[in-house]
């Protein structure tokens, strides 16, 4: 089990908390890339993956914006940077960015 606390950075006001820190570590995902942008032949930026379930989906700055759309269809609310060498994550219930503990 791996430990999320808010970051300090990340432009968003001092105080602000996640109740979702306590993620597993999520399965593989079953993709090299955004399944949705791939399908639709469509490129992204940057891809998230999921905590909950593994899903790797593009983000807000993509086009497609599979990421969040994933949040809001399943509620798994933290995603974490499948960027290589980043190790940051999203929580979108709470909107703050999240570092390892």
């Amino acid at each position: 089990m791996t430990t999320w606390v808010p970051r300090t950075d990340g432009g968003r006001p001092e105080g602000r908390y996640c109740v979702h820190g306590d993620q597993y570590d999520p399965p593989p995902a079953a993709a090299d890339g955004c399944h949705e942008c791939v399908a639709a032949g469509k490129r992204w930026v940057h891809l998230l993956r999921c905590l909950t379930c593994g899903h790797l989906g593009c983000c807000d700055s993509s086009p497609g914006a599979h990421a969040s759309s994933h949040y809001e269809e399943s509620g798994h609310p933290v995603a974490k940077s499948a960027e290589p060498g980043e190790e940051w994550a999203w929580c979108y219930a709470d909107e703050v960015y999240l570092r390892q503990q």
